[in-house]
């Protein structure tokens, strides 16, 4: 017998992905049945056989032999449930009135306007069949690390193809500024969130959500991932600095230690991914003042005064530790702030009682964005620009070193 060949006729179901063969079975079946309705008025008299390892469906017409007057004569004689025992006989010879025939159909048997419509029916109940499947799939991966392939890039955004050939997507937002790929590069991302716009899956994948950082630590730090140390809370400046709170609940474990790794052995590979983000790991406690001070690293506090009720806090600090404290474009209290949950106020603590001068008084001999580079390190008064070297404001600041002895004769002169 000839059976229905779906690949040939459907070149649509050579690749199929996402969706079982059981799955699949029942959708060709369905939309055969559908068409049986709609053309025999029911689908009692027919079986409908699917094999998808070989890609057919074979339709047999069942009937029950009558005699040729009944045939002729009969008002209850159904042709969707009868056959002659004349037209019997062209099938088989040894058929007998009373007996059931099983005659096979052929997908031309449907006529060609019949075959368009299964061909459009299958083809859309698949792919939105895939289209819930790849959903699905990804719904329960959002905050799961995976890896692509960059397959097309745009202004705004990068497609990313995963193994199985899935669309994902990489905003321009949810890049790390120093980011940059190629067509056919691979690209590790964690999966942000999953929507449906218009029946179509939309992946997000993001590389500056704190979730990437902590799937980071999780793949690379064997205590983390297996309970023993736990990530309390991740604050981030992608590509800039990030700081990391973990507690141990096995005192025989340094949280810190382990996950920095021998010879930083183990955060090497996270800061490497993160485009040499610089990243603080710190010993969370439930003591707000150490915790703070703690988050203020490499800074060395002085002291400090906590307003729990307004969640504020004065730091003070020695002169040189105060540019330290803020960081340069001020990523290290900014972040400090958001991982401790305190709005931080930095104060100079000083024993000598000297004169200083604020740096808005030199506004006339010095542009306002230098003077404002150099307050983003922490650097407000003329003494606290000139008790740095050269070396450190040109590390420190995007100012020359030109730049910077001009700017520090001018202070020096104040105190001449």
């Amino acid at each position: 017998m000839e059976n229905i060949n779906l690949i040939e006729s459907f070149s649509e179901f050579k690749e199929m992905k996402n969706i079982d063969k059981a799955t699949l079975m029942s959708i060709i079946e369905d939309v055969f049945r559908s068409l049986l309705l709609k053309k025999y008025g029911s689908d009692e008299n027919f079986d409908i056989i699917v094999n998808p390892d070989k890609g057919d469906l074979e339709i047999w017409h069942n009937r029950t032999i009558v005699d040729d007057e009944f045939a002729e004569d009969s008002f209850d004689y159904d042709p969707n449930k009868h056959i002659s025992l004349t037209d019997a006989h062209k099938i088989e010879e040894d058929f007998e009135i009373g007996e059931e025939v099983s005659a096979p159909m052929k997908l031309e048997d449907f006529g060609r306007r019949a075959v368009l419509a299964i061909r459009q029916n299958l083809v859309s109940k698949v792919l939105d069949l895939e289209k819930d499947a790849i959903y699905k799939k990804y719904k329960e991966r959002v905050g799961d690390v995976i890896t692509g392939e960059v397959y097309q890039i745009w202004k705004k955004e990068i497609l990313i193809m995963d193994d199985e050939g899935n669309e994902l997507v990489l905003p321009k937002a949810e890049q790390i500024p120093s980011d940059f790929f190629k067509k056919g590069d691979t690209v590790r991302a964690v999966v942000q969130r999953v929507e449906m716009k218009n029946n179509t899956p939309i992946i997000v994948l993001s590389r500056t959500s704190p979730a990437f950082l902590e799937k980071l630590f999780e793949m690379e730090v064997p205590e983390i991932f297996d309970g023993l140390i736990t990530i309390k809370k991740i604050v981030r400046e992608p590509g800039e600095r990030a700081k990391v709170a973990v507690e141990s609940y096995d005192d025989r474990i340094d949280p810190v230690g382990a996950c920095v790794g021998m010879k930083g052995s183990r955060i090497h590979g996270i800061v490497r991914e993160l485009k040499n983000e610089n990243i603080d790991v710190i010993n969370f406690t439930q003591n707000n003042t150490l915790f703070i001070t703690r988050a203020l690293s490499p800074a060395k506090i002085s002291s400090i005064k906590l307003d729990d009720e307004n969640k504020r806090a004065e730091v003070f600090l020695k002169p040189d530790q105060v540019s330290l404290a803020i960081g340069k474009g001020g990523h290290n209290i900014k972040l400090a702030g958001k991982l401790t949950g305190y709005e931080i106020d930095v104060y100079r603590d000083t024993d000598v009682d000297t004169e200083d001068v604020d740096l808005e008084e030199f506004a006339d001999e010095i542009e306002s964005w230098i003077l404002d580079e150099l307050k983003g390190i922490g650097c407000d008064t003329a003494k606290s620009v000139l008790e740095l070297s050269t070396e450190d404001l040109v590390k420190r600041t995007d100012l020359e070193e030109e730049t910077i002895n001009e700017i520090r004769q001018i202070l020096k002169s104040e105190f001449e």
